[in-house]
C-alpha cells in the first residue's frame, strides 16, 4: 500500500514503518573489504560511504571535484575514527577519463567488495560529454558500464554492483530508442527519469551477463525521497514543498549499504529494490519495456563504451 500510494512510501514515512519489519541489519565486515562509490563527494553517495566505513570498509570516493571529495573524506575520518578512505577525481561522464581511472584503480587493489554507482546530474538543458553523449545518458549508463567492466576482474563470488536509480524510473518505461534525447523538447527531469529507468535496465541486462564463478551481483535500488544536495539544487519547488518529509541521506543511503554489505543480497541478482525489499519494476504492472528497445540499448551501450 505504501508503495501504491507512493508520496507516503518514498519519503520518511515510508521508512519508519518498514523499519519495524525489514531485514536485519548487515553485520560489520570481518575483514577490511573495498568499496568503491561513485558520487561520494556529497548526498547519498557520502553517506553510504561513511556508514560502510563504519562497518570497516575501505572507502574511495569518487567525484567530479577535487574539493567536495575531500571535504567528504575529512568528515568520514573525522565521524568513523580509524577509517581508510581515498579520494579519486573522475568524470564518470568521461568515457576517456573512466577508462583511464579504472585501469589505474586495478592496480592499486587487489580485490573489490562492491562497486556503487551514485553519481547523478539532473541538466537544465542538453549538453554532451566529452565524447559527445548526452549528460544524464553519460553520467547513469555509459560511464557506469564501462566502470564495471573496467574493475570486473578485482571482483569475486562475494561481490556486488549496485545501481542508485531513482523511483522517477516508474513513469517511463524504456520504450523509446532515442537514448542520446536528440528529439522533441528536450526536459531535464525527462532526461533524468529515462536514464534512471536505463539503469535499472541494464542491471538486470549485466545480471544477465555475469555468470561467471567470480563475478559480482548485480542490483538496482531507489532511495526515496531524500534531502540531498541535488535534489535542492536541481528541484528547488520540489524541495520546498516536500522538505518536511524528505528522508535524510542516511536513511535514503540505507538499502545501499544494505545491499553493499549484507549476505542477502547475494542470493539473487538482477533485483530492483527499496527499503531492504525487492520491489515491482512497473507500476502500473500492465506497463512493460519494449524488448525490442532492451536490446537495442545493450547494443547502443556496447558500441559506445566498447564492452560485450
Amino acid at each position: 500500500m505504501l508503495d501504491l500510494a507512493v508520496v507516503p512510501g518514498y519519503t520518511r514515512v515510508g521508512s519508519m514503518v518498514r523499519r519495524r519489519f525489514w531485514a536485519a541489519d548487515a553485520t560489520p565486515f570481518p575483514a577490511p573489504v573495498d568499496v568503491l562509490v561513485t558520487g561520494g563527494g556529497s548526498g547519498l553517495g557520502a553517506a553510504a560511504a561513511r556508514r560502510l566505513a563504519e562497518l570497516g570498509a575501505r572507502v574511495h570516493l569518487v567525484g567530479r571535484t577535487e574539493r567536495r571529495l575531500d571535504a567528504a573524506a575529512s568528515e568520514i575520518r573525522h565521524t568513523v575514527p580509524g577509517s581508510s578512505v581515498e579520494t579519486h577525481v573522475c568524470d564518470v561522464s568521461d568515457l576517456d577519463a573512466v577508462a583511464e581511472f579504472g585501469t589505474s584503480f586495478a592496480a592499486q587493489v587487489t580485490s573489490l567488495h562492491a562497486l556503487i554507482h551514485c553519481a547523478g546530474v539532473l541538466p537544465p538543458s542538453r549538453t554532451e560529454s566529452e565524447q559527445g553523449h548526452e549528460s544524464a545518458y553519460a553520467t547513469h549508463v555509459l560511464g557506469p558500464t564501462l566502470l564495471t567492466y573496467a574493475v570486473r576482474p578485482l571482483f569475486d563470488a562475494g561481490s556486488r554492483v549496485v545501481f542508485v536509480s531513482s523511483g522517477g524510473m516508474y513513469v517511463v518505461p524504456l520504450t523509446n530508442p532515442d537514448f542520446e534525447y536528440r528529439q522533441g523538447r528536450f526536459s531535464g527531469t525527462t532526461a533524468y527519469a529515462r536514464t534512471k529507468r536505463m539503469q535499472v535496465v541494464m542491471a538486470g541486462l549485466l545480471a544477465d551477463r555475469f555468470d561467471g564463478p567470480d563475478d559480482p551481483v548485480v542490483h538496482s535500488m531507489h532511495p526515496g525521497w531524500a534531502a540531498t544536495p541535488g535534489v535542492t539544487d536541481s528541484l528547488p519547488l520540489f524541495d520546498t514543498v516536500v522538505r518536511p518529509l524528505l528522508r535524510t541521506p542516511d536513511d535514503g543511503a540505507d538499502t545501499i549499504v544494505w545491499l553493499a554489505a549484507s549476505d542477502t543480497a547475494l542470493s539473487t541478482t538482477g533485483a530492483f529494490w527499496h527499503d531492504r525489499a525487492p520491489r515491482p519494476t512497473h507500476y502500473p504492472p500492465w506497463r512493460r519495456d519494449d524488448p525490442a528497445v532492451r536490446a537495442a540499448l545493450w547494443r547502443d551501450v556496447a558500441s559506445a563504451t566498447g564492452v560485450g
